[in-house]
């Protein structure tokens, strides 16, 4: 039998007991290997003299990473960026921006005090004319020193210029337009809100001070007058300012001098001088600027020589050379009638004539 001190299967071979003693140091039994705690020496430790086995990690401190840091980081973002455009909406809404106003236009016709002058050389006619220093076409339309104000730019302020004097322009020298034909080119500078106005003046020719075409534009009646020069003589201002935080004002006020002669008459025939004044009011909001598009809300039109007596709603009837203007006002004014406007006319002065 084995003794006490023996392994369970008895002492080892060859050594006293059964087993060699040199052995017996490093026998185990089963309880202690069970208890024992394993190391395993790395390369290095193994070189150096008892460097321990194992080393305690330090402990993981729980952070962010660094996708949940960006998307903390967007989302805040986010929120401040809905938060800002709410209270600065860059947008047209109808709680903000009311619609155009109705444009409110004037004609004045001018009625010459004798005969109408005229000759067959229409520069002869501008030269003895106060016309004579007045550049040609949308040369003209001159555009004033601009500087931004306290709520628009610069640029938004040249904006307002350029549409004002491609509406004069178009307007008021456009053979096209001065003959009665074109309207179009004139309707699509205007605001959406203004254009039914427009058409309704083209449709219904009124001198209601709402619909009379020649409040829109320049157009002589076909079936009395053409163009003899279609170099036509105009001088004026612009002038831009700030209404209020939403709103630019272009004011504009332009002479425009045009050489007549009758309807379908040869080229030797005796041309006159007809002269319209146009004072325009514009205004632009933030969405007319970016569309390049104008409310034009008040016209006022002095022309002559014109005859009182004759309609000049529709179209411009010029008196030209040699004529003289009927006798007799202007249609009368009803003061009963609400909505309306009173009948106008004035006397052209001998100095806006030329000297022939």
């Amino acid at each position: 039998m084995a003794g006490p001190a023996d392994p369970p299967g008895g002492p080892p071979e060859g050594a006293p007991g059964g087993g060699e003693d040199e052995y017996r140091s490093v026998v185990f039994d089963e309880t202690f290997v069970r208890a024992a705690r394993l190391q395993e020496f790395s390369a290095r430790e193994r070189i150096t003299d008892h460097t321990p086995a194992v080393r305690r990690r330090p402990p993981r401190h729980r952070v962010l990473s660094r996708q949940a840091l960006v998307l903390v980081v967007l989302i805040a973002v986010a929120f401040g960026t809905a938060v800002y455009m709410g209270v600065r909406h860059p947008y047209r809404t109808p709680a903000v921006w009311a619609a155009a106003e109705p444009l409110r236009m004037t004609v004045i016709p001018l009625a010459p005090e004798g005969k109408v002058p005229g000759t067959t050389d229409s520069e002869h006619l501008y030269d003895s004319s106060p016309a004579a220093q007045f550049r040609i076409g949308a040369e003209g339309v001159t555009l004033p020193a601009s500087r931004n104000t306290a709520h628009f730019s610069d640029g938004q302020v040249v904006t307002a210029l350029l549409t004002a004097k491609d509406y004069i322009v178009r307007s008021a020298l456009d053979p096209e337009v001065l003959t009665g034909g074109e309207t179009r080119a004139v309707r699509i500078l205007l605001d959406a809100d203004q254009q039914g106005q427009f058409d309704r003046s083209f449709r219904r020719p009124a001198p209601d001070g709402r619909h009379s075409p020649t409040g829109w534009l320049v157009r002589f009646d076909p079936s009395r007058a053409e163009l003899a020069d279609r170099r036509i003589r105009v001088q004026g201002t612009l002038r831009a300012s700030e209404a209020d935080s939403g709103i630019l004002e272009v004011t504009a006020d332009h002479t425009s001098v045009y050489a007549l002669r009758p309807a379908g008459a040869d080229p030797g025939a005796r041309v006159s001088l007809f002269t319209v004044r146009r004072e325009l009011h514009f205004r632009f909001d933030r969405e007319d600027l970016r569309l390049h598009q104008a409310q034009l809300v008040a016209s006022h039109v002095q022309a002559g020589p014109l005859s009182c007596a004759e309609d000049s709603a529709g179209h411009l009837r010029p008196l030209l050379a040699g004529g003289t203007a009927e006798e007799g006002g202007p249609a009368g004014t009803d003061p009963y009638a609400t909505g309306g406007t009173r009948a106008l006319c004035g006397s052209l002065a001998a100095g806006a004539q030329p000297t022939v």
